[in-house]
């Protein structure tokens, strides 16, 4: 390549986002332009005052109007060993879970640069704000098997931000990845916060029809005087066990500890298995089964005597209008140890039970 990387690559990401060509995602280009949309509407049963969700959900966060979960623009960049993606988002989505965030960073969807750091391996070196390398489920909406996302999801890191090392063998049954990060789901650092932190990845798929995942991460998310090592990894595994019916099963679990230098930790954990079934070419039904436990309050704090112990169970069905129109239903209910959901007269409940539409696009 007689041009250097960075031209490279700020003329592709450039070219890519302004001029959408009818030809922009013709894979043989060095760039191309992807965007996606999905809006929603969600009734909750509680009716709660502020018509937001339960304070631990984000995505699909408002009730009772029709609103724009996510939404954005990608341009990205392949050619040779570099690679590089530009995606600026909008949406409720954006608005709740990047609420921490610099109000100049909550836009932000992904912005990296890779660099193939050999010839005759697949080994990448990846830099910037990434999607997590944690779960089975994204804030995409159209690539995850329900219309709303687990707990477990919503409640471990949707992105990250760091360096990625990564490799993937020759006949791509292993993924190996070891990455430096800011923190847990964290693009600015927390203030007073000198420690970095780590995560590892580790995908084995035997066969086309399976996949085995495990991920770590450890770190402190709090400023140095109140450091708290967290040693937190997830495993899950999906399964095509034919043509029409597949499997999804995961766990989390984690460990923090109970304060700085302490021996004694606080843990929670996290399973869920979810089931799809292909009705016909346009038709799916799947359904979710999940409980998440964490008594001490380390990522669901409640203040109550049980902590959050919540079981749910959801249904949904899809319709893929054309290829990349996707409309979906969704019944959903979590049911709490304690009380720990508004009602609309503010007397709190155990139960929080919702019906939940959506249509997503992307081209």
């Amino acid at each position: 390549m007689k041009k250097s990387f960075a031209i490279d690559v700020l003329t592709g990401l450039v070219w890519g986002i302004f001029p959408i060509t009818a030809g922009a995602q013709d894979t043989t280009k060095p760039v191309t332009i992807t965007a996606y949309a999905e809006v929603y509407y969600l009734y909750n049963f509680n009716r709660p005052l502020n018509n937001t969700q339960p304070f631990f959900l984000y995505s699909y966060h408002r009730v009772g109007e029709i609103n724009l979960n996510l939404g954005w623009i990608k341009g990205s960049y392949s050619e040779d060993r570099v690679r590089a993606n530009l995606a600026l988002m909008t949406g409720t989505y954006a608005v709740a879970n990047l609420a921490a965030e610099p109000e100049v960073l909550r836009h932000i969807f992904e912005a990296d640069i890779g660099v193939k750091l050999s010839a005759k391996s697949n080994l990448w070196l990846d830099a910037g704000i990434l999607p997590s390398h944690i779960g089975f489920e994204s804030a995409v909406g159209k690539d995850c098997p329900t219309l709303t996302r687990s707990i477990l999801a919503e409640n471990s890191p949707y992105y990250e931000a760091g360096l990625k090392l990564g490799y993937t063998t020759k006949e791509e049954k292993w993924y190996l990845a070891l990455l430096l990060l800011n923190g847990w789901q964290r693009i600015k650092r927390v203030d007073g916060n000198t420690t970095p932190a780590f995560g590892t990845q580790v995908t084995y798929k035997p066969s086309a029809r399976s996949t085995l995942n495990w991920s770590t991460f450890i770190g402190n998310d709090k400023p140095d005087s109140a450091r708290r090592w967290r040693y937190f990894q997830n495993i899950y595994g999906t399964f095509h066990i034919s043509k029409a019916f597949s499997l999804i099963a995961g766990i989390d679990a984690g460990m923090e500890q109970q304060s700085k230098g302490s021996v004694k930790m606080d843990s929670w954990y996290a399973p869920v298995v979810i089931a799809r079934y292909q009705l016909n070419e346009k038709v799916a039904a799947t359904a979710r089964s999940e409980f998440y436990s964490d008594k001490q309050g380390v990522v669901i704090p409640t203040r109550t005597a049980n902590g959050f112990q919540t079981v749910g169970y959801s249904l949904n069905f899809d319709f893929s209008i054309k290829a990349n129109l996707l409309w979906r239903i969704e019944a959903r209910t979590l049911n709490s140890k304690d009380k720990i959901f508004e009602k609309r007269n503010r007397v709190l409940t155990t139960n929080s039970t919702w019906l939940a539409t959506s249509i997503a696009v992307s081209f």
